[in-house]
């Protein structure tokens, strides 16, 4: 087994390497003076079993070119199989077509992997579960969930607590959560009046006097969950938390976080932490390196991955 990282997160390879306890593969990523990008495998990769980590966050396209560059490279030099390890998969939100003449950009990323040479796909919390479908080679999607309720039991304990989905679509993912934690759910129902602004309407279910965790795949603007967060300490809520796999934070929304009532923002390390995230102090990282690391292994042994969350 070799594994591969592009420049976008570091770190997580490395960390995950630490856990399988095998050295990162030699290569070098590089960009000419045009910004076209080089990529070369300094270690010999024929006949291995090869995994590219590479999350397709900010800046999304450079970082969408070095993983099928990689890939690329990876084929040429005939290794035997190549799994695009990708914890943030770039343009998820762009999954279906919301008016006449717009793209379904997920679809277009997939197609761009097979292509490239990608075998199979390894991700974490993709924001709708049926981009699978938009692949025609297996594709695996991972929860962050068992990763954030170690978290959760070791910070709170169980009374008064309640897991909250900021928006109607992710009902499905708090209904997960709470059901592992045995606490119960509500729902914040939103009206998004243009894209990157929302404004909470209505909050369904019973949260006086408790203490809420919102749960959800992606915080951008942070504007959904500084908007919930305000209407559930309206509602009697007592205190509010949020757990987010996907920090992708763009603008001014470190800011936002930490001028909000929440009491804490809670992310996985599948975009990599600006500095301005690692001075925040309400905003916490959990590393989510054993989690891929561990399916990184079973899919090398041909074991079962799904096993891992049930």
């Amino acid at each position: 087994m070799k594994v591969v990282a592009g420049n976008s997160n570091r770190p997580l390879a490395e960390a995950i390497c630490a856990y399988l306890k095998v050295p990162l593969t030699k290569g070098q990523v590089k960009r000419f003076a045009d910004m076209e990008i080089f990529v070369e495998i300094q270690e010999n990769v024929r006949g291995q079993d090869v995994f590219v980590i590479q999350s397709t966050s900010f800046p999304a396209n450079d970082n969408m070119m070095e993983l099928l560059i990689l890939i690329d490279a990876l084929k040429r030099a005939s290794a035997a199989r190549i799994t695009a390890v990708i914890p943030y998969y770039g343009y998820a939100r762009q999954d279906r077509k919301p008016g006449p003449r717009t793209p379904i950009s997920a679809k277009l990323v997939a197609n761009l992997l097979e292509r490239a040479g990608a075998d199979r796909v390894l991700t974490l919390d993709l924001h709708a579960g049926q981009i699978q479908g938009f692949f025609d080679i297996p594709t695996d999607n991972l929860f962050a969930a068992p990763v954030m309720v170690r978290d959760i039991q070791e910070q709170f304990e169980a009374n008064n607590l309640m897991v909250v989905s900021p928006d109607v679509g992710g009902v499905v993912r708090a209904r997960a959560l709470a059901k592992r934690i045995e606490v119960p759910i509500a729902i914040c129902d939103k009206r998004r009046e243009r894209p990157g602004e929302s404004e909470v309407m209505h909050v369904i279910g019973d949260v006086e006097g408790k203490r809420c965790i919102l749960l959800d795949d992606i915080v951008d603007s942070g504007g959904t969950l500084v908007n919930a967060a305000e209407a559930l300490l309206k509602h009697g809520a007592t205190e509010v938390m949020a757990y987010i796999t996907h920090g992708v934070l763009s603008g001014g929304a470190v800011s936002r976080i930490q001028n909000s009532k929440l009491k804490s923002l809670v992310i996985t390390d599948s975009i990599l932490p600006t500095a301005a995230v690692q001075a925040a102090k309400n905003i916490r990282v959990i590393s989510i390196a054993p989690l891929i690391g561990e399916a990184i292994l079973r899919t090398s042994r041909e074991e079962s991955v799904s096993s891992l969350f049930y």
